[in-house]
């Protein structure tokens, strides 16, 4: 299938474009995984041990939920400021 009649295939609805699509080597740019090593005091620890537990989550997902969000937060506040000058 040309990417005309997939995009117009696309735009009009008319069906499951995934038999189209080969995802055996497609990948999710930016996801990769890297390991690092970080420090935290001990009563961090404790606090984040606690949140998570009350959220039904792990340590680990909760602090890379937490940095997304600030990392999000802080890339809005970045474009917002370039816009309102």
């Amino acid at each position: 299938m040309k990417a005309k009649e997939f995009d117009k295939t696309f735009d009009d609805d008319q069906e499951d474009l995934l038999e189209h699509l080969d995802l055996s080597s497609a990948k999710r740019s930016n996801q990769v995984q890297k390991r690092v090593n970080v420090d935290f005091p001990t009563w961090m620890i404790e606090s984040l041990d606690r949140e998570a537990s009350r959220l039904g989550v792990t340590r680990q997902s909760i602090i890379k939920v937490w940095l997304a969000e600030r990392l999000e937060e802080s890339a809005a506040n970045k474009a917002f400021q370039r816009t309102s000058r």
